[in-house]
């Protein structure tokens, strides 16, 4: 499966299959999933945004078997255009089980470079019956305040534009989870659209956007009421803190075991 956008460079698609196809090679695994997961996948981009792929990768079963488990990251060198790495699939599995949104995103991301269907369809239910809804909301509040602050938009009319659309997004899937079931999609403009917020929301949101595409990543711009009032709805109030390496509950490690075990003997490596 590849759902590409006319605005990717066909040269750096291919730089990217290239990677991906290497990883595979000298890491012994297979990759049935790998997405853009930043600005572009997030509904958006700018003049000078990066090629940002995240990937799952499987190891053999024997692997997750040894007395000497391996690094459960893969990244690929560094540059200024790509940046291009991923995690295995037990780490996507400890993670989603304790509350990070990261991989739900990545199942929903709307460009793919290279997926297997099945894979997404048996990952995204797994993460669905493991993820603790509660703990998906602290991590959106968690990330759009932090963005929020950084950028600026606290304090002042005018802030920095990409910092804005990063809180913007988080306000907006706590707005989406509020009356929806299930995980939430990863780009803006699907939140907005499958959750509407009131008023002149919608409207003042595709002119920030519009200002973004033209402005580079650091570039500043005034931040519109509309937009303001709703982020400032949906990231206000404050969460218990948890403990960093919390466990999840035994039923819900008992399912992810599970889960986990077969996704790895019917996608991993032969």
């Amino acid at each position: 499966m590849r759902a590409l956008t006319p605005d990717l460079d066909p040269v750096g698609v291919a730089e990217i299959d290239r990677r991906l196809a290497a990883v595979a090679v000298e890491h012994a695994v297979t990759v049935p999933w790998a997405v853009e997961s930043g600005s572009r996948a997030w509904g958006f981009p700018s003049p000078d945004s990066d090629d940002d792929c995240r990937f799952l990768y499987v190891r053999p079963l024997e692997v997750y078997a040894s007395p000497w488990p391996r690094r459960d990251v893969v990244e690929t060198p560094l540059d200024a255009v790509f940046d291009v790495s991923g995690w295995d699939l037990a780490k996507a599995v400890r993670l989603a089980a304790r509350g990070n949104a990261t991989v739900g995103e990545w199942l929903r991301s709307p460009i793919v470079y290279d997926g297997d269907p099945a894979f997404r369809d048996r990952m995204l239910a797994l993460v669905g019956e493991v993820a603790d809804r509660a703990a998906l909301a602290r991590h959106y509040r968690h990330v759009g305040a932090q963005q929020w602050d950084r950028c600026g938009a606290g304090d002042a009319e005018v802030a920095r534009l990409k910092g804005v659309l990063y809180a913007l997004r988080p306000a907006a899937t706590l707005h989406w989870m509020s009356g929806h079931a299930g995980l939430p999609p990863m780009n803006l403009q699907e939140l907005l659209a499958e959750a509407p917020p009131d008023g002149d929301v919608l409207e003042a949101v595709a002119e920030l956007v519009e200002a973004k595409s033209r402005t580079r990543e650091v570039g500043d711009g005034r931040v519109a009421a509309p937009v303001r009032r709703f982020v400032q709805e949906w990231l206000s109030g404050a969460d218990p803190a948890l403990p960093r390496d919390a466990r999840p509950a035994d039923d819900v490690v008992t399912r992810a075991e599970a889960g986990f075990l077969t996704l790895v003997r019917e996608f991993g490596p032969r």
